[in-house]
This record gives structure tokens, C-alpha cells and sequence, in this order.
């Protein structure tokens, strides 16, 4: 199913800020789930906590974790929760669904997008087609969906 482009919105900033900040509580949720599907298991077999040489890999699976989270909502259907909440959804820049190599390289460019005061997000004030870093890195684009989608 393809997206008619011509009838495509750019979602303001303040938009993708609360899309995202409403998409960071569920995520703190499935992140919590997931430290504990390791943490408790292992302190339960070992008696013990986590090693400081355990830290690296528990924070590299929360990554997956997190990218998962994120690739998964992309690639079926395009919204996250709080993308839906506020009627954004991602696009590849053709206007069909976001792919999975596509979600994945959107996921990384966007640690990347935010990690410098999120100037990668504020780009897209000052890219013609709204398009922050992660969006043009990825060739994806987030569009506003009218009020009766």
C-alpha cells in the first residue's frame, strides 16, 4: 500500500517531540520488563548482582531492545503508540512502507540525530521537506495524517 505524497503534511517539531516523549514512557516500561528478564534470572541462579564487566552487554541488549521496539512499530504499519497519538506516521521517501534495513538505519541515525542537543531533529526546521537527519539518512519521512485517518 503506498501513501499519496501529494496530499502529504510536515508534522511540526513540537509534534515529533511529544510523539517521541510519549513513545519514551512505553519504552522505559518494555525496557524494565526486559532488565528483569535477565537481571532476575541471574541473581537468582548466582545469588549475586550483575558484574561490572556485565554492563557493556546489558546495555548493548537494551539497545536491541530499544530497536526493536522501534523497527518493529515501523515496519507494521508505521506508527508507534505515540506516533498514533499524535497522527504522525514513517514513510519510506516513495511513499510505501518503511522496510527493515530502512527502520533499523533509522533507529541508528537517530541515537546519532539526537546525541548533539537533538540538532539532527531540529534540522528538519530548516530542510524544504521537513526531513530531519535520520530521515534523509534512512530515505524515510514522517508525514501528518489528516484528523479522520
Amino acid at each position: 500500500m503506498s501513501f499519496d505524497l501529494s496530499h502529504a503534511q510536515k508534522p511540526s517539531i513540537f509534534r515529533r517531540i511529544a510523539a517521541f516523549l510519549y513513545d519514551l514512557l512505553l519504552l522505559i516500561a518494555v525496557l524494565m520488563v526486559a532488565v528483569g528478564l535477565v537481571v532476575v534470572p541471574y541473581g537468582v541462579i548466582t545469588g549475586e548482582e550483575l558484574h561490572k564487566h556485565h554492563l557493556l552487554l546489558e546495555r548493548i541488549y537494551l539497545l536491541l531492545v530499544a530497536c526493536g521496539f522501534y523497527v518493529y512499530f515501523w515496519t507494521h504499519g508505521g506508527q508507534t503508540l505515540g506516533m498514533k497519538a499524535w497522527r504522525l506516521k514513517v514513510i519510506a521517501q516513495d511513499g510505501t512502507a518503511v522496510s527493515f534495513n530502512a527502520a533499523v538505519k533509522r533507529f541508528f541515525w537517530s541515537i546519532l540525530s539526537l546525541l548533539p542537543a537533538g540538532l539532527g531533529l531540529w534540522w528538519s526546521l530548516f530542510n524544504r521537506q521537513g526531513l530531519a537527519w535520520h530521515d534523509s539518512k534512512s530515505n524515510t519521512r514522517v508525514v501528518l495524517l489528516p484528523k479522520d485517518a
